[in-house]
């Protein structure tokens, strides 16, 4: 008898959610996201704790994995989503074609990942990692064109305003700086994938933070951007960068930023007047010598 309840012990201790967990991740250490015996281990763990929103991510992960295959597709850009060819080849005319990787993925399945993510974030909704990886998922999923990835993001932006809640990654606590850069990585991989869609994310989110937080510094420069790279025009990009350099006089983007657009428009004038404030935020005593052998020459 003493041994028999020593057994159930033994086994009760083991049946909690953690033990689950590291169950988990010691079977998708050795045989991946989707590999053999991770579903047996996802279904007994939402048989003994169906409640439990670690599970919940784990099956979003085995969904996500199942559902994405990776092929080489070629393309006339030697840029694409921000990435660089994984190998460039001449065609029969000698142009160059360049071949990426791209994933692609199975619609049903990824459906059953966001659905699994979805009552992850509804049982722990202050749990930023679940919201990074919905986001984040929609986001490889959509690729150039991130109109679900958006709407996440601005609704996860309107819940921070409103809710104000204390925020944490998986499991540790974090601040609210936190939240916010975790919302400009977004915008810089909008950004940095450069189709039309996501420069227009780009400039929405930022407008949407910049609501909150209207001397950020970062989401003002965004805006800066968005004007001077994707919409050409330097002049609106310049007004957002001076709102950035009244606030910090030493924010080293926007000065770089300005003396840039002052030599992609020949105004020397302009130039003369970024070139100080490039000097007095750079960290770089080459970049600090440079600029004063132009301001010097601009001089002559």
């Amino acid at each position: 008898m003493a041994a028999l309840l020593l057994a159930c012990a033994v086994a009760s201790a083991q049946d909690n959610p953690a033990a689950f967990k590291s169950r988990y991740d010691r079977q998708v250490r050795v045989v991946g996201a989707s590999g053999v015996g991770v579903e047996t281990i996802l279904d007994r763990w939402e048989a003994a704790f169906p409640d439990d929103p670690a599970m919940f991510e784990g099956r979003y992960h085995y969904f996500l994995h199942k559902a994405r295959s990776t092929e080489i597709v070629a393309k006339d850009t030697p840029k694409y989503l921000g990435a660089e060819p994984a190998l460039t080849l001449k065609d029969s005319t000698g142009r160059d074609v360049f071949y990426f990787q791209e994933d692609f993925y199975v619609d049903s399945l990824f459906a059953r990942s966001q659905t699994a993510i979805d009552k992850a974030i509804a049982l722990a909704p202050a749990e930023l990692g679940y919201r990074v990886d919905k986001i984040t998922a929609l986001m490889l999923y959509e690729k150039g064109s991130p109109d679900l990835a958006t709407a996440q993001l601005l609704k996860l932006i309107q819940f921070n305003k409103n809710d104000k809640p204390s925020w944490t990654y998986y499991g540790l606590a974090v601040d609210e700086d936190t939240f916010i850069s975790t919302i400009q990585e977004y915008c810089f991989n909008f950004f940095r994938f450069a189709t039309p869609g996501c420069y227009e994310s780009f400039r929405t989110v930022s407008e949407a933070m910049l609501k909150i937080y209207p001397e950020n510094t970062d989401f003002l420069s965004n805006l800066g951007s968005y004007w001077l790279v994707y919409k050409q025009k330097p002049r609106t990009a310049l007004k957002w960068y001076n709102k950035v350099l009244k606030i910090n006089p030493k924010d080293y983007t926007a000065a770089k930023n300005c003396v840039i657009l002052a030599r992609s428009e020949k105004d020397k004038k302009l130039e003369k007047k970024y070139l100080p404030l490039l000097m007095e935020a750079t960290d770089s005593e080459t970049e600090r010598a440079s600029c004063q052998a132009r301001l010097e020459a601009l001089g002559k």
